[in-house]
C-alpha cells in the first residue's frame, strides 16, 4: 500500500558515500547561525555542548557515520525523490504516514528539532539532538541531497571536474563549495550578508519548503551534466552563487530553529 511512497523517499541503491557541503561548508553554517543566535540561544548552546563549539560539532555527524554504532543514521543525511514533482506532491510524499515512516533527512530532522525541546530527555541525548540538528539542517541545503532516488542524488552520474573524473554528488558537495578557497570562518563572514527581510522570510518557511528549494535547485545541475558532463571554469560561475545562498539559507534558518527551541 505504501510502497510507491516509501519508494520515493527512501535511497533505492546503496547510501550517499559523501558528505554534504564538506567540513568548510558545515563549519560556516554552524558559524553565520551563530551570528543570529538569541542571548537565550547562545547560553543554552554552551550550556548543552560544554567545551565544544556549534561549528566544530557541525561535522560530527559525518565523522560517526563509519561507527556500526551509529549505523541507522546513514539514511538521515539525505531525502531522494523522483523527478517532477510540484509542491503539492511533494509536500505529499513528505507528510504521507505509512505503518513504518522511513528515516530519512525528513523525519529525522523533525525528530532531533523535537528531542532537543524535551526537557525529559538527558544531556547526552539533547547534545546528541543538538549535534545532528545543525549537521542537517546544512544537508538538507545542499540540492543534491534532496535530489532524484534514480541516480542517488548525482552519485552514479559520471563527469568531470577540471580533468579529474568525479560524481556529480560529489561537485556539489565539496568542488563548489572549495572552489573560493576560504576557511569556514572567512566563508561565514563572506556570505552573511542577508538582510532583515530574508532573514524573516527564511525563517518563516517551513522544512518542507526548505527541502522543496533544493529539490528545485536540482534541475538545472541535472540539465548541465546531461548538456555536458565535462565540467570547467565555467561551472562556479553558473552554480556558485546557488552553492553560496543555500549555504546562507542554512545558517541563517538553524539559528531561527535554535532561536524557537530555546525560547521559553
Amino acid at each position: 500500500m505504501f510502497r510507491s511512497c516509501i519508494a520515493l523517499l527512501v535511497c533505492l541503491c546503496a547510501p550517499i558515500g559523501v558528505f554534504a557541503w564538506g567540513t568548510v561548508g558545515h563549519r560556516a553554517v554552524a558559524k553565520i547561525a551563530e551570528n543570529h543566535l538569541s542571548s537565550t540561544a547562545k547560553r543554552e548552546v554552551a550550556r548543552i555542548l560544554g567545551t565544544e563549539t556549534l561549528p566544530l560539532v557541525s561535522t560530527w555527524p559525518d565523522e560517526i557515520r563509519s561507527d556500526p554504532q551509529y549505523k541507522e543514521t546513514g539514511p538521515w543525511h539525505y531525502l531522494n525523490v523522483a523527478a517532477g514533482l510540484d509542491f503539492p506532491a511533494f509536500t505529499a510524499q513528505l507528510t504521507a504516514t505509512p505503518a513504518t515512516p522511513p528515516a530519512n533527512a525528513y523525519t529525522a530532522l523533525l525528530q532531533v528539532r523535537q528531542d532537543l525541546k524535551d526537557p525529559k530527555k538527558t544531556a547526552a541525548e539533547r547534545l546528541f539532538a543538538l549535534k545532528f540538528l545543525v549537521h542537517l539542517v546544512g544537508d538538507v541545503h545542499q540540492p543534491l541531497h534532496v535530489g532524484h532516488g534514480e541516480d542517488r542524488g548525482g552519485n552514479s552520474i559520471q563527469v568531470s571536474w577540471r580533468g579529474r573524473d568525479t560524481n556529480l554528488h560529489s561537485i556539489l558537495d565539496g568542488d563548489l563549495v572549495e572552489y573560493p578557497g576560504f576557511t569556514y570562518s572567512e566563508m561565514a563572514t563572506a556570505y552573511d550578508r542577508a538582510t532583515n527581510a530574508q532573514i524573516k522570510q527564511w525563517q518563516k518557511n517551513d522544512v518542507a519548503t526548505w527541502l522543496f528549494e533544493s529539490y528545485q535547485l536540482c534541475t538545472p545541475i541535472y540539465a548541465a551534466a546531461a548538456a555536458n558532463p565535462k565540467f570547467d571554469y565555467q561551472f562556479y560561475p553558473a552554480f556558485g552563487p546557488s552553492v553560496q545562498q543555500q549555504i546562507l539559507k542554512a545558517g541563517i534558518r538553524l539559528a531561527g530553529v535554535l532561536n524557537e527551541v530555546f525560547a521559553k
